[in-house]
C-alpha cells in the first residue's frame, strides 16, 4: 500500500434526553486528543439533546497487526 495513510475511527454518542453538558463534550474530546483521535464531526441526532462525535487517528502498524488477527 506503499504510503498511503490508513485510518481507524471511533464514534461514541454522548448525553440524554435532557441535554448534553459543555464540560462532558469536552472532556470527552480532551481525553481523545491525548490518544491522538481527531475530532472530525459533532452533531446532534434530531430531537434526542445527546451529541455523537466521531472521530479518527492514523492506524498504527500494532493496531493493524492485532486487526487482522483471525478471531
Amino acid at each position: 500500500m506503499g504510503d498511503q495513510t490508513l485510518w481507524e475511527y471511533r464514534v461514541l454518542t454522548i448525553g440524554s434526553s435532557f441535554g448534553t453538558k459543555d464540560e462532558q463534550i469536552e472532556a470527552t474530546l480532551n481525553e481523545w486528543g491525548e490518544e491522538g483521535w481527531e475530532a472530525i464531526n459533532v452533531y446532534t441526532p434530531s430531537n434526542s439533546g445527546k451529541v455523537t462525535i466521531v472521530a479518527k487517528r492514523p492506524l498504527s502498524r500494532s493496531t493493524r497487526r492485532q486487526r487482522t488477527m483471525p478471531a
